[in-house]
């Protein structure tokens, strides 16, 4: 089965949602790529959730890939007394080391916090819900008045200025979240509260020969600043607009997403555009008129996948989320050509690039092409094919299973098995065959090849018109 949208969908996987049936639902509404939050739940869970992903492949037809989103240097609060707490504007609150949760304060999970704040900064509660003010620092705790009150629970997140925190780029809970995700094999690692490029080279450094492609979280301002340097360090970037929501004023973050997909597209970076694109669904089985707004903007701003959270994880409709946001995507690429952003490429670099900018330019010419198709055994041509986001589909033949999965969050690229040809000729013949047993294209149908010559070199170089059913010669 070959979705019919370019845009991918990424959908969070959790209690609403971590069944066999669910998991082979949502792929069927659309799903390439399922998230793994590393911060909620055991080992156990986390092996069963691959275990369902991998299970689905086979009824899907299709290539799926696993997202692990690592926990990263997140602080969150301790224990609340009471449970919820209810803040109110213009009392006192002391974040504590240790200790358990009072009316006049309780501890947080980074027992360094006194020393990274000063008098003047804002600490956020819960995502926002609450605004704290330091007014000092008292032998090792830290004073607050609440300027915005809401309520707030315990573990819930603790957001400070992010380029005087101390905490290291790679926690300890990281390196084990890490060690655990590469042995259940997962596709793709999301590294949390990036915030300079080095933080991505520590954490490939940690993979040794298990390296798997990093996206970097862009959810704190250092990100923001630091992105052309995280952009070349990392393989794909996700918007996380939930933390970046937070830390930066909320007026921004539209044209910070637009700028950073932008970036994204022209150093051809997949970016996944995430938090909140339909959080009315986590309880409402329709979405509102300003979240299918969002999903689409995002389409037509270039990014290569839209990812749900809560609406998957925990809602009360995750097929119905699923569904609608890969409705939405597919009518926005399909119509929204007149409002599409379009990114000045840079000019192609390698003599790969050249052929993929070539391909692209070959289809959108009058030659009545329906489709783009590569053989690859790295992925590479696929990526570089997608950063050119041609008009017509890209189908990529690809022989490893780990390749094949790592192209799920490639915009328009639709990987198929494949063999491994022993010269040209069978490469050609394989991908002819290919597309007509998948009923991907007829005798008689023209297609764009690009591939490496002669069959396994590393570099793209063969470019060529092909009529379905004629010679590979």
């Amino acid at each position: 089965m070959i979705p019919k949208g370019s845009t991918k969908l990424v959908c969070t996987l959790g209690p609403a949602s971590a069944t066999p049936k669910m998991v082979q639902g949502l792929a069927r509404a659309g799903a390439s790529v399922f998230r793994l939050n590393m911060s909620h739940g055991i080992p156990e869970e986390h092996a069963r959730i691959v275990a369902l992903v991998r299970e689905a492949e086979g009824p899907s037809g299709r290539a799926l890939a696993l997202l692990a989103d690592l926990p990263g240097p997140k602080v969150r609060l301790g224990q609340l007394d009471p449970d919820p707490f209810l803040f109110k504007p213009g009392m006192t609150f002391r974040l504590r080391r240790e200790g358990p949760g009072d009316r006049r304060g309780a501890s947080t999970t980074y027992p360094g916090l006194a020393d990274d704040l000063q008098p003047g900064d804002r600490v956020l509660l819960a995502d926002g819900a609450v605004e704290l003010t330091v007014k000092a620092i008292d032998d090792g705790e830290v004073v607050t008045e609440c300027v915005r009150g809401g309520s707030a629970s315990s573990r819930q997140g603790v957001n400070l200025p992010a380029e005087r925190l101390g905490l290291p780029a790679v926690t300890d809970r990281d390196r084990e979240s890490l060690a655990r995700a590469l042995d259940l094999g997962v596709d793709f690692v999301a590294q949390s509260f990036v915030r300079s490029p080095g933080d991505v080279d520590e954490l490939r450094s940690l993979m040794g020969d298990r390296a798997v492609p990093i996206v970097a979280k862009i959810e704190t301002g250092p990100a923001v600043r630091e992105i052309d340097g995280i952009l070349d360090a990392a393989d794909a970037v996700m918007i996380a607009r939930g933390d970046l929501g937070v830390e930066l004023p909320i007026e921004e973050i539209p044209l910070i997403q637009k700028d950073l997909v932008r970036r994204a597209r022209e150093t051809g970076r997949p970016a996944i555009v995430a938090t909140q694109m339909l959080e009315s669904m986590i309880h409402a089985p329709r979405p509102t008129r300003a979240e299918a707004t969002d999903v689409a903007n995002a389409v037509l701003d270039g990014a290569d996948a839209v990812m749900l959270s809560g609406e998957t994880a925990i809602g009360e409709f995750p097929f119905e989320a699923a569904a609608t946001a890969a409705t939405i995507a597919e009518r926005a690429e399909r119509e929204g050509g007149p409002f599409r952003a379009y990114s000045q490429l840079r000019r192609p670099t390698s003599e790969g690039a050249a052929i993929a900018r070539a391909a692209a330019l070959s289809a959108a010419a009058d030659l009545g092409v329906m489709a783009i198709t590569c053989y690859t055994e790295t992925g590479r041509t696929a990526r570089l094919l997608s950063a050119e986001r041609p008009y017509v589909p890209i189908y990529a033949f690809v022989p490893p299973d780990d390749v094949r999965r790592s192209t799920c969050l490639l915009w328009g690229v639709h990987a198929l098995a494949s063999a491994v040809p022993s010269d040209t000729d069978e490469m050609i013949a394989l991908m002819d065959a290919g597309l007509v047993e998948h009923g991907l294209a007829r005798t008689g149908d023209c297609v764009v090849m690009a591939a490496a010559s002669p069959a396994g070199r590393t570099t793209t170089n063969m470019l060529k018109i092909h009529v379905i059913g004629s010679p590979s010669g």
